[in-house]
């Protein structure tokens, strides 16, 4: 009987069968099996954390929105949407949007310009920049209660800091109750959120325009282009995307604005200063009547979904479109 077995090189003897042939598309599809698997293992507690301390009192807060309900026991008065009715008919929740609405112009046209001049100003070589980013900075690093307990005692009325530097300067007249007044509480409040906030925003901008080119503005200006032509015509349109991104985190901000306008003024005077979180608070926390908190909570969120979606349609899409990458696992 005659071996089919080839024999072995070194041996002389016989190797025996070959191996069996591999399936390429059954290995390939082990691979990702095996990814798949990995990467939910790494998210998985990710996940969970997700479901029970976002997705889930979303859900809930949802479902309460349709009771009236005082925080103790299950919700069982249902009144179907009388929350959602009565909320447009508030004028404090109004007064909340048109504040909203306020505070997210001046955010736009007054904090984030001052970030981004200052970020160009410190981008400059300079004695002590690396100190200057620093203070600018510090103020983010503060918590909203320290920064919110630091400008009451600096606007308390009549022997606060700021009441005692114009008195000394002579502009005595200039000074007044602050956030005591309603003619002056957001404009204060205002101002107090451009000191915490833009040293964020200014080191944004620092980081995108470390990415700009120098060689982009070294050709602008051998070209005979002044200062305000190579920022406009190359700066400008290369720090769009970080621009982009600052402008949403602002949007975003201002609509969620709570801990640090509840430390200085708790809305008050007679809710002049009053966002929409802080209202859902008062009526959820001091009130008792968490159907109603509720519902702003979902007007809220809706509005803040909204607003990204039609962002990330509209702003962002070329961005995230060059940011797109596939990743596969056989390699191609």
């Amino acid at each position: 009987m005659t071996s089919t077995f080839l024999p072995d090189e070194r041996t002389g003897r016989d190797a025996g069968p070959p191996p069996p042939a591999t399936d390429p598309s059954r290995s390939r599809a082990r691979r990702r099996a095996l990814n798949w698997l990995t990467a939910a293992g790494f998210q998985l507690p990710a996940l969970v954390l997700f479901m029970g301390l976002v997705l889930l009192p979303m859900l809930f807060a949802l479902y309460a929105a349709f009771f009236r309900w005082g925080g103790f026991g299950m919700p069982s008065d249902y009144i179907g949407g009388e929350n959602f009715t009565r909320l447009f008919q508030d004028e404090v929740f109004l007064g909340d949007l048109w504040r909203c609405l306020v505070l997210v112009v001046l955010s736009l046209v007054v904090q984030l310009p001052f970030a981004l001049a200052m970020a160009v100003l410190l981008n400059q070589r300079m004695r002590g920049r690396a100190v200057y980013r620093m203070l600018f900075f510090a103020p983010y690093v503060l918590s909203e209660a320290i920064t919110g307990i630091l400008f009451g005692m600096i606007f308390a009325p009549d022997d606060g800091f700021a009441d005692q530097v114009l008195g000394k300067v002579g502009l005595d007249g200039l000074g007044g109750e602050w956030f005591a007044d309603p003619s002056t509480v957001m404009a204060t409040l205002f101002l107090v959120m451009t000191w915490k906030y833009f040293g964020f925003h200014m080191m944004l901008y620092l980081a995108g325009l470390q990415a700009v080119p120098r060689e982009l503005t070294e050709a602008a200006l051998i070209d005979g282009a002044g200062a305000w032509q190579r920022f406009r015509n190359v700066t400008l349109p290369l720090l769009a995307p970080t621009l982009r991104i600052s402008v949403f985190l602002s949007v975003i901000g201002a609509i969620q604005l709570f801990d640090l306008v509840w430390v200085t003024t708790a809305g008050g005077p007679d809710h002049h200063s009053e966002t929409m979180a802080v209202t859902m608070f008062q009526y959820g926390f001091k009130r008792y009547q968490v159907g109603y908190a509720s519902a702003i909570s979902v007007v809220m969120f809706g509005i803040s979904l909204v607003f990204a979606l039609a962002y990330q349609r509209f702003v962002l899409r070329r961005d995230l479109e060059g940011a797109t990458t596939t990743m596969r696992g056989d390699g191609k």
